[in-house]
């Protein structure tokens, strides 16, 4: 366990990140799909609100931080007409059912179901991002998704108390950045793909 400040620098992490995409947005390098964006931004903020009433401390402001970045990215989608993915229907019904997981999570009220939701919409809406980067890594910048794991990282290092409430949108977004992050980097789909057509 290391010190909560830690936090702290672990929020300037993953802020560096988020302006790094941010760039690569407005250029037109990174194409971001807007409906994981927009509910990567509105899914921690509901998990912020929920974090905060069950008292979890220093540690929201990892949650914060990887709702921040994408509301900066989202809205900079708007900026480059080149610098958004196109959405298919899938994308729409994944976003439906992210959108179904606050609804519940409004329905029930109670702070661990909240998280709990948060997490499931969060990761609903990131399907559609996994697939792009598994098929399209290259629309992609791998940077924001590795500071954003260190990040997660990092808080999950500082927990004293380990309730759902404190580790469990941490966990998830160490596991979800690993995955999106490996698949841009390594272009794991292309080698994939490579490897079938050799069979």
């Amino acid at each position: 366990m290391i010190n909560e400040n830690f936090i702290y620098l672990s929020f300037l992490i993953s802020f560096a990140g988020g302006i790094t995409y941010l760039v690569d947005t407005i250029k037109g390098k990174a194409k971001p799909n807007r409906i994981s964006w927009f509910f990567w931004f509105l899914a921690p903020f509901i998990a912020v609100a929920a974090e905060i009433q069950k008292g979890v401390g220093l540690q929201t402001l990892m949650t914060f931080s990887v709702g921040f970045n994408p509301l900066l990215v989202f809205l900079a989608s708007f900026i480059n007409k080149n610098a958004y993915w196109k959405l298919s229907k899938t994308d729409y019904i994944y976003g439906a059912l992210a959108l179904l997981g606050i609804i519940l999570w409004k329905v029930t009220g109670e702070g661990n179901i909240a998280i709990l939701f948060a997490i499931l919409a969060d990761g609903l809406a990131s399907i559609p991002t996994v697939i792009k980067s598994f098929k399209n890594p290259e629309t992609e910048s791998p940077t924001i998704f590795l500071l954003s794991l260190i990040n997660a990282s990092i808080t999950l290092l500082t927990i004293k108390i380990w309730t759902f409430a404190q580790w469990g949108f941490p966990v998830y977004i160490f596991l979800i950045d690993a995955i999106i992050f490996s698949l841009i980097k390594f272009n794991l789909g292309k080698k994939y793909q490579k490897s079938l057509t050799k069979q």
